[in-house]
């Protein structure tokens, strides 16, 4: 079974409202600083203290004038998080966490141990507006966009968790609760931070940010020209079947959206991943399969596709496509000529489901 920890936490406990100084980039310290009569150069000081000792205080940074660290504790808060609940799968490879920040609200982050490391599933929002009809993060909508720190502080919480075994996160996925590209300049000041080298330093080839499709945005995050892993998750190839599981294709069909995939293979040279999971019923025939190495071609895109058995979420109305017959669908794509593999799966025996813990845990904030 599941190991699972629960905190209750009274209310008056909670950390003071206040800005995350997690949410500042390197660049914006540095100006802060000078806007404060301090020397840029601690910036990164400061950060050496917030990502590579993990302090909790201002107090810690010993090196800092108490004049400058008083003027931090005036302007920032360091810890945003609390843990509410903790699930551990039976195998030990996947850990789940139920967040609060400051303003109650709760937020998932999900740690994963595979061959090669470990690596951090991060929400980017609490709830969401897409309303994707197989996913458990958009019931209840949106409630609020989260900013960059308390993206940033899901991070530094899973990785005090590895710290006690001597470990290290080692790569990221921004695929947990949320649109990425909803909230775009706070994920893009999370981008800076945690590749900074002296921050949480994760290479961005070591990061990869998943978007269900909102096509200004994937242009502009094409001209950024990072190289972070970049994937969309398409799941259908017609635009009927595709508004019935993802509303925002009535926004961004397809004859937008795969012209935009087309426009980054072209501007940063980089091969782009289709997310397609597989619901039972839906999209999982070997037909489905032949028609997605049809448009791949047609538009002529550098893609990888990433098979993904869907996990069963109560709240929605779709089943798992059997076994046998996720290997059929790799397979036809094989014989069309096309790059896939079946992602892994991980954590069964606990809210598997990205925003499932969310939503049972806390029934009243996803209504």
């Amino acid at each position: 079974m599941a190991e699972v920890m629960k905190k209750k936490r009274n209310k008056d406990t909670r950390p003071n409202l206040g800005n995350s100084i997690y949410s500042l980039t390197h660049e914006e310290l540095q100006t802060w600083l000078e806007n404060h009569g301090e020397p840029k150069f601690r910036a990164t000081q400061i950060f050496e203290w917030l990502y590579q000792k993990r302090v909790e205080y201002f107090e810690e940074m010993t090196n800092l004038s108490k004049g400058l660290r008083d003027k931090l504790n005036e302007s920032f808060t360091i810890t945003t998080l609390e843990t509410v609940v903790q699930q551990k799968s039976q195998d030990g490879r996947t850990m789940k966490f139920l967040f609060e920040m400051n303003d109650g609200y709760t937020i998932e982050t999900v740690l994963m141990k595979h061959d090669y490391g470990y690596s951090v599933c991060v929400t980017s929002q609490v709830g969401c507006r897409i309303g994707c009809t197989f996913c458990a993060s958009s019931i209840g909508g949106l409630k609020r966009q989260l900013e960059s720190g308390e993206i940033v502080s899901q991070v530094i919480k899973v990785q005090k968790a590895l710290d006690e075994q001597g470990e290290r996160v080692s790569s990221i996925v921004l695929m947990g609760i949320g649109e990425p590209f909803d909230n775009y300049e706070e994920i893009i000041a999370f981008l800076r931070t945690i590749n900074h080298n002296k921050g949480i330093n994760i290479g961005a080839r070591h990061i990869t940010l998943s978007t269900s499709g909102i096509v200004p945005r994937i242009y502009d995050f094409a001209d950024e020209k990072t190289q972070v892993n970049f994937a969309v998750s398409l799941h259908a190839v017609t635009n009927e079947r595709r508004s019935k599981l993802m509303p925002i294709n009535k926004a961004y069909p397809l004859e937008k959206l795969l012209p935009s995939v087309k426009y980054y293979n072209e501007t940063t040279g980089r091969r782009v991943t289709f997310e397609y999971g597989l619901l039972g019923g839906e999209n999982d025939s070997p037909d489905e399969a032949r028609a997605l190495a049809k448009v791949i071609r047609d538009y002529n895109l550098n893609i990888h596709v990433n098979l993904i058995p869907v996990n069963f979420v109560p709240e929605r109305d779709y089943v798992r496509t059997p076994r046998s017959q996720i290997f059929e669908f790799e397979r036809t794509l094989k014989e069309e000529g096309i790059n896939v593999t079946i992602r892994r799966e991980q954590g069964h025996d606990i809210d598997a489901a990205c925003g499932q813990l969310r939503a049972k845990e806390r029934k009243k904030e996803t209504r």
